[in-house]
């Protein structure tokens, strides 16, 4: 019976048998039997770590909040530069140009015509562009980004894509990091400006500035890449986030009426981004 209890016994021993080369260092050197026991140990959470890893892990931590995501305005409906520029006035241009991000819009008028149809706006975009991209100023496209009729409806202008942040040249020294708007006609002063125009500046100003989380009733620093504006170049300016044109240029555009309305387009354009409206701005 003590012969079969040991051979049992060595069996069950045999199960968990170490290899000499290692049983006599352990021998030898108690310590290092604890320092092997747990490399093992590490070496096998490592293998159950990069198991595990190797599986998709739903996370328990909630998703970080994107703080321009709380005051972003619907799109206004866009019409896109293809409904105006045809092949015969097309240019060759190089690709678009563009920054990070679109922290200021400032808004033009284009001095022309007041009495126009509305059926007619293709036409006018057209000519402009023509006088842009030929002549004495031999741009490479229109400079304005956007372009307003006016019954509210709303154009692309440079090409780049309307949702980007397309480096424009509408306002001299500040096209960096900046959109620009353009009233279609002339709003000097005592001249009635449309509602519907009004209104489509603010829709749009309100989304493209929504994007970065931009208010457009704050202020933002822009720096002047030229002398010829307002700030000499490599100076920063302060300028609202919803600007005039003159508020950087030396022009009297986009005319007083125009102008005497932005506090009006700031606080309409707050209030489609969904931010409390008190007052004027």
């Amino acid at each position: 019976m003590r012969v079969l209890r040991r051979a049992r016994a060595g069996r069950r021993r045999r199960r968990a048998h170490i290899p000499g080369a290692v049983l006599v260092p352990l021998a030898c050197l108690p310590g290092l039997a604890a320092v092997l026991a747990l490399a093992l140990c590490a070496q096998g959470v490592e293998r159950a770590v990069t198991t595990r890893l190797d599986r998709p892990v739903p996370s328990t931590r909630p998703a970080a909040a994107d703080p321009a995501a709380a005051h972003r305005a619907p799109r206004p409906r866009i019409v896109l530069r293809a409904a105006w520029l045809d092949p015969a006035t097309r240019r060759d241009q190089p690709p678009p140009r563009y920054d990070d991000k679109v922290v200021a819009v400032f808004v033009h008028h284009t001095d022309s015509p007041n009495t126009y149809r509305c059926a007619d706006t293709p036409r006018i975009i057209r000519d402009l562009y023509a006088g842009q991209t030929s002549g004495a100023r031999d741009w490479d496209d229109i400079g304005y980004n956007f372009l307003v009729d006016r019954c509210g409806t709303i154009y692309e202008g440079r090409a780049g894509g309307v949702d980007r942040p397309v480096t424009g040249a509408h306002t001299k020294g500040f096209n960096h990091r900046t959109a620009g708007i353009a009233a279609i006609g002339t709003f000097t002063a005592g001249v009635p400006v449309p509602r519907a125009m009004t209104d489509a500046i603010a829709a749009l100003a309100a989304w493209k500035l929504g994007l970065a989380g931009v208010d457009p009733r704050g202020r933002t620093r822009l720096l002047s890449s030229s002398g010829l504006s307002r700030y000499r170049a490599g100076t920063t300016a302060t300028l609202p986030t919803l600007a005039a044109h003159r508020d950087a240029y030396m022009t009297s555009c986009p005319g007083a009426a125009l102008t005497a309305l932005l506090p009006k387009i700031r606080q309409e354009a707050a209030r489609l981004q969904g931010r409390p409206v008190t007052g004027t701005s």
